[in-house]
């Protein structure tokens, strides 16, 4: 494992193997990723000694003992720490000083999140309540996936509403009325395709669509 690596393929470092860190290495690896998983528990790491290819014990809010494993050799590390937030905070700084250049960190909340960026972490991320809120959405029927970035920019996936229906893209001009962009356009039976001005919506389509979160949740509220 090295610094090295194509991109696609670089190891990474997981710290923490409760649901999320466990999920995060299981999805890694069978990306083709080399996974170093580390966890304080000696329990918790014979649990996953068969599970992941390395897999060691190591007290990670101290800067020492992530040297001695190689922590300083990773591009990329994933702290999935998320009840002990002073254990996530000091484990992040950790990483920040050995010189990990995208360190990605579990918030709890809120306050949580601040203090891990304000420590380093690259990126912070809030599985539960990115979960929620992507349920939400997909319960309302409004759409049928969503993503929601920190900078309050949204894609989304939904019917097309009945305002586009028969038109192009051109004709609809659904960017100037509404503010958002259409991206693809996935038909019944056919392969996604991008979207282009002359493309026709059809009442069965499928449109990925962009933009502000607000004007993205606004427009996949169009049903009528």
């Amino acid at each position: 494992m090295g610094k090295n690596d194509s991109p696609l393929t670089a190891p990474v470092l997981v710290v923490g193997l409760g649901r999320f860190g466990s999920s995060v290495s299981r999805s890694l690896e069978r990306l083709g990723h080399e996974v170093l998983a580390v966890d304080e528990r000696p329990d918790i790491v014979q649990k996953y000694a068969s599970d992941f290819t390395h897999v060691v014990a190591a007290d990670t809010t101290d800067t020492e003992a992530l040297r001695q494993i190689g922590a300083d050799q990773f591009d990329r590390a994933v702290v999935g720490i998320g009840t002990d937030i002073e254990a996530s905070v000091l484990t992040v700084l950790s990483l920040v000083e050995l010189g990990v250049e995208e360190v990605w960190a579990k918030a709890i909340n809120a306050k949580h999140a601040r203090i891990l960026e304000r420590v380093g972490a690259t990126h912070v991320v809030r599985p539960e309540s990115a979960m929620g809120e992507r349920v939400a959405h997909m319960v309302t029927g409004a759409m049928i996936d969503y993503i929601e970035f920190d900078d309050g920019f949204s894609i989304a996936r939904t019917r097309a509403p009945r305002v586009a229906f028969d038109q192009t893209l051109a004709e609809a001009a659904l960017r100037s009325k509404y503010g958002i962009t259409v991206v693809g356009v996935k038909r019944r039976g056919e392969d996604f395709t991008y979207a282009r001005p002359e493309t026709l919506v059809n009442a069965s389509d499928e449109l990925i669509v962009s933009g502000p979160t607000r004007k993205v949740e606004a427009f996949c509220a169009l049903r009528a």
